[in-house]
């Protein structure tokens, strides 16, 4: 059972799980999470447009208990102004006192749960015309900069060529029935 978690666990989860923006994961309303077809929608993303993007079960888990625990109404994710939702800045905020907490060095950025997002669906084999769908990408050429792959993926890809049936030799041709 995932227990409740402040505002930026689950704005971070949401952006983990489904690669939002952060922008698009502030604006969410309780009304984007469609449960029925486990999908987001996303209203009015980068250059105006929506998408739907995938809804995982964790996530639907996670979310379910913040709803019962905040009963937000208009925002997912209100502010602390009446009637508005966080803003990116608490958000990038909230990241930096992680970081100092964690006490790691690496730099932690709400856009880096985004790239992780593309980058571990690509390292578990999911197409990047898919990762860039998901991230409403217009272009492959945007998607490709999120996608720098690990040595070990492309040391690990098994060239074309490698995949073809591969010839017989002359030895078992010799031994191959003549009905072949």
């Amino acid at each position: 059972m995932l227990k409740p978690l402040g505002h930026s666990s689950q704005r971070d989860a949401i952006s983990y799980a489904a690669g939002l923006r952060i922008s698009e994961a502030v604006c969410l309303k309780p009304s984007d999470i469609d449960s029925q077809r486990m999908v987001i929608r996303v209203e009015q993303g980068k250059g105006r447009r929506d998408r739907y993007v995938m809804l995982s079960p964790a996530l639907l888990e996670l979310l379910r208990t913040w709803w019962r625990v905040e009963k937000p109404c208009h925002w997912l994710f209100p502010g602390d102004i009446p009637g508005h939702h966080i803003s990116t800045g608490a958000v990038r905020d909230a990241c930096r006192s992680i970081r100092k907490v964690s006490g790691t060095r690496k730099p932690i950025a709400p856009h880096s749960l985004r790239h992780g997002f593309a980058v571990h669906l690509l390292e578990s084999g999911t197409d990047v015309r898919t990762i860039q769908l998901l991230l409403g990408h217009r272009s492959l050429t945007t998607t490709a900069r999120y996608l720098r792959i690990a040595t070990s993926k492309v040391c690990s890809t098994a060239s074309p060529l490698d995949l073809l049936p591969q010839p017989l030799s002359a030895e078992s041709k010799a031994a191959a029935p003549q009905n072949l």
